[in-house]
Parts: C-alpha cells; structure tokens; sequence
C-alpha cells in the first residue's frame, strides 16, 4: 500500500511540475493561454459571430454554439445546433470548415464543408443555411465535387472568401489516383472558386476550356487544409506525404506540382517524383521536412501581440504547434515556433476579432483555447 501511495504522489507530482512547467514557458513568451471550451469531439473549425459567440464544428458532424454563461464567462452550449445535414464521417471523413457568409449580419447565413454520401461513393460538398441562434434553417446545397471518390481521406475541405465575395474551397486528391491532381476534368486535387449560390464567377482561368471543371481556380495540390486571404491576396497551404508540405500564395491557373514536384517521399519510403521543381509549376513559399502536417491557417494583424502583427500562423498537427510566419509583402520570414509546450495536436488556428489567438486541439476531447498577453 505504501508503494502504491508513493507512486501516486510520484505521478502527481510530476504531473504537476509538467504543468507548472509548461504555464512557465508560455509566461515567459509573453502570453497565456486559457480554456474556453472543452469536451469538444475532434473539433476542426472556428467562426465568430458578430454577437461575440463562437461555432466550432466537431468532426463526427455536429455544430456548437459557445456563448456566454451565467457568469458572463464562455460555456460549450449542451445541445448541438440542430439542423446540421447528415454528414459521412468515416477516417478522415466528416463536418469540416464553418464560414459565416459575407452579408451575415443581414442574412443570417452560415456554410458548412462536410463529406457527403458513402465510403465507396463520396464527395466534399458545401452548404448554405440561415442560423437563427438554435438551429440551422433553410438549408440549400450550394456545392458538391464532382466525381463521386472511394475511400475517405484528403478531402482538404477549407474555405476562405475573397473580397468580390466569391468563396475559395481546397479540396484534396482522394489519395487513391493521385496524378487526378494534374487532370482538370475532375475536382480532385485543386482549389475551387465558386460564388456565394455556388454558381461558376465569369472569369474563372478554366471557363473557357470544354475539357476542365470550369470551378477550379488552382490544381497540382495533395490535401490544402489550410485557406486565407490576406489583403486581396489567397494564401494556402497542404499536406505532404513524409515530407514536402507547402504554402502556397496562389495565383489562378497556376500548377502547383503534385505528385510530378514536390519534397517529400511516400510513406513506404519509396520516391514519388524525381523532380523537386520544374518550368511551368509554382515553387512553394515554404515547405516542411520532415512533414508537420499543416492543419489550420490564419493572418494575424491584431492589436494585442504586436509583434506578430502582419504574419501567418499555420496550425501543425505532428509537431503539436503553431508555426508563425512572418509576411514582408509576400516574401516569408524567419518561422517561430509557437504553443508547443500544451503537447497537442493544433487542428485549427483562428484570430479573434479582440486580437486573441483562438487554437483548436485535435481529440477526442478536444479544446477551444484563447492566447492574450500574460499579465505583467
């Protein structure tokens, strides 16, 4: 009994020094981070209402609602939003980004990207609806890839708007026939640019041309999870196999490479490509090897850190951080490595509209966590 009681104070202890420990290093960086709400079943998306509340999306297929509670202080609402569409979630299948539409404050609306139909037949599709503060109302398909892919992974899945109101959507490879990257009669492996009614914006780079999906505004990409637009200016970022991960600026029409260019091997080791660049194809601004497998992207130019006023922060999931990438116009600077001392997966990174750092943990029991300036 008495080694049973050691040990568990031994446990304890050291649970608690690693605590202290990690509250240390983020003090000394300058910040702390709080919880604001846990419980959350893999969590992959943020959005902020004008109100102050906050949606999250859980992968399994349920959209939150965090608002105030009692106390005044942010609390996870009981009941999922009701409403939401059924959603295929399956690997990595599931409810993926949450967009509030550009005119919300007028319409109410919201989008939603999510895996739709069955393990054998799938698609990446987006939705529109009208949130009215409990449930999803009015819920129209906007969207949906085409052709129907097997298997459930690299559906890529992120949406980001640009400022003529037409919406980005990253939608992966399938990660079945990956050279469908570089075909343009198939949605697979590209960034999409639909608007807000998901019809096709007149001056898409591929209209014109009767053997391409007239949606796609860039192709070549593995699995882009990451969207932002910064002053006009599309950024993104995507997945690399053992390696070769990427951020993009992107710039309609381009190619981006993959699998013909890219840094990275296969996960059986084998080479993918024996090219790392050719003429015709879009080097990236930045890539990781080893992979840290890009997850979440945000521009930050907020007034409480200024110091990393005018940077990109890019969520990792293997390397359980943040990377900081600084913008001198749209050449990158030198990478800081942000929040590693929490020891989780970072799904998603946000900026809120106070200047907080907003992060998402990717488990089963998933947090939304809001980084100020420590106190002094």
């Amino acid at each position: 009994m008495l080694d049973l009681i050691m040990f568990i104070m031994k446990y304890a202890a050291a649970f608690f020094m690693g605590a202290l420990a990690a509250v240390m290093s983020a003090q000394a960086a300058g910040y702390r981070v709080e919880t604001v709400a846990s419980g959350l079943e893999h969590p992959w998306s943020l959005a902020f209402l004008p109100d102050g509340r906050m949606l999250v999306t859980e992968r399994p297929g349920r959209l939150r609602l965090i608002e105030p509670g009692p106390d005044g202080r942010p609390q996870l609402r009981n009941e999922p939003v009701a409403g939401v569409p059924a959603v295929l979630a399956r690997g990595q299948a599931g409810l993926f980004d949450v967009a509030l539409h550009p005119d919300h404050a007028v319409n109410g609306q919201v989008l939603l990207s999510f895996a739709h139909g069955s393990p054998e037949a799938n698609h990446l599709r987006v939705v529109r609806a009208r949130f009215d503060g409990h449930q999803l109302l009015d819920v129209q398909p906007v969207f949906t890839t085409q052709p129907a892919k097997a298997e459930t992974q690299h559906f890529g899945g992120r949406m980001a708007w640009l400022p003529d109101g037409s919406l980005l959507l990253g939608m992966g490879d399938g990660n079945l026939d990956r050279t469908d990257a570089q075909r343009l009669h198939t949605h697979l492996g590209k960034i999409l640019r639909i608007k807000a009614d998901g019809s096709v914006p007149d001056d898409n780079p591929f209209l014109a041309r009767p053997d391409a999906r007239p949606e796609i505004y860039t192709f070549g990409h593995r699995n882009p999870q990451g969207l932002v637009v910064v002053n006009g200016v599309p950024f993104a970022h995507e997945h690399g196999a053992r390696g070769g991960d990427e951020l993009n600026l992107l710039q309609p029409g381009a190619n981006y490479g993959w699998p013909v260019t890219t840094g990275g091997i296969d996960y059986t080791y084998a080479r993918i490509t024996p090219y790392r660049s050719l003429p015709g194809m879009e080097p990236p601004l930045v890539e990781w090897t080893p992979s840290i497998a890009p997850a979440g992207l945000a521009w930050y130019d907020g007034a409480l850190f200024p110091a990393w006023r005018g940077s990109l922060f890019v969520a990792a999931l293997v390397e359980r951080s943040v990377r900081r990438v600084p913008l001198s116009g749209r050449s990158p600077g030198s990478q800081e490595v942000l929040f590693q001392e929490l020891g989780e997966r970072i799904r998603d990174v946000r900026a809120g509209p106070e200047g907080a750092i907003y992060l998402l943990t990717d488990s089963p029991n998933g947090r939304v966590l809001r980084v100020t300036p420590a106190s002094p």
